[in-house]
């Protein structure tokens, strides 16, 4: 099936550049691997080195690189941050936090900010995507 037909609600509501990432990668890791979940994971390894999940969608990253240890690595790599840019600094965290309004967020570690950020990610999809449906 072709990528386009894939595209996750997430990416979809991203910039064109992300999209292209995400399709051209995925096309050619289903080539490598087939259809399934290791191409969906590729293509979202190859995502993260640009983009980081802010919400309901992925905005371009200040500085390229691996989003955390998991999609730093090939193949399935177990978890990761779902997106959120781990490597960051904690005062790009902590701002991050602040736009999708954690609460708490001035009085956590890095960790946590990390933790938070993918919660509020996630409630974020999952309203977009009720509003769609």
């Amino acid at each position: 099936m072709p990528a386009r037909e894939e595209l996750p609600s997430t990416i979809a509501r991203s910039p064109k550049h992300a999209q292209e990432i995400w399709l051209e990668t995925h096309d050619a890791a289903v080539k490598s691997y087939g259809e399934g979940e290791r191409a969906h994971r590729t293509a979202f390894a190859a995502l993260k080195h640009q983009y980081e999940k802010v919400g309901d969608h992925w905005e371009a990253k200040a500085e390229w690189g691996p989003s955390d240890e998991g999609a730093a690595q090939p193949g399935p790599s177990g978890d990761t941050a779902g997106g959120v840019d781990a490597n960051a600094s904690k005062r790009h965290l902590y701002d991050i936090a602040k736009r999708l309004d954690v609460p708490g967020r001035s009085t956590m570690t890095k960790d946590e900010l990390v933790e938070e950020i993918q919660r509020a990610n996630d409630r974020e999809t999952r309203r977009s995507r009720e509003r769609e449906g």
